[in-house]
């Protein structure tokens, strides 16, 4: 489920809001999934992760940017000095899978296709069943801290009881092979 969207200062901090994973080169060359839009610039201008994982489809910012705005639909603008039109800089496009539950979550908030997450379908922010892209905010996580406290302590209890099930078994079976 989508998780709350935080306001930052970034330029670079980019929330999906709705369906959508943004799409990540690893070192490799594999490509990973990824929500978590907390993006940075490197040393070659290109837009990358905190990893320093590019971010597809690669997208570079010139070195005398003053300004970076992304719009709704994932089009990424500069504004240059002595320039009154921002200059397009390329469009981010939104990965989405027919079972998100199914990928394989690797680490550092990302995530590999996988048989069961389906195959991936590509598409810009804001066209029919895919997120809009909401700059200078951070999508924060969206999972429950108090149910899953509950779970936690419900499955620690489910594990005591099964402990002393079999202590108690294997008591048993020691008393009968004593009777012998």
């Amino acid at each position: 489920q989508q998780g709350a969207l935080l306001p930052t200062e970034n330029d670079l901090d980019l929330a999906i809001n709705g369906d959508g994973f943004f799409q990540i080169q690893l070192p490799n060359g594999e490509t990973a999934y990824t929500r978590s839009g907390a993006f940075t610039l490197n040393a070659n201008g290109e837009i990358v992760t905190q990893q320093g994982y590019r971010v597809l489809p690669g997208i570079t910012v010139p070195e005398n940017a003053q300004a970076i705005e992304v719009n709704e639909s994932g089009q990424v603008f500069a504004k240059l000095p002595a320039q009154t039109a921002l200059q397009n800089l390329g469009q981010f496009q939104i990965a989405k899978f027919i079972n998100p539950a199914g990928l394989d979550a690797t680490g550092d908030t990302l995530f590999l296709e996988t048989e069961a997450s389906g195959n991936v379908t590509t598409g810009n922010p804001g066209d029919e069943n895919f997120g809009k892209i909401q700059q200078s905010m951070i999508e924060q996580s969206n999972v429950n801290v108090v149910e899953e406290i509950t779970r936690l302590i419900t499955a620690q209890r489910s594990y005591e009881m099964n402990s002393n099930v079999i202590s108690t078994t294997d008591e048993m079976l020691n008393t009968v092979n004593q009777l012998r």
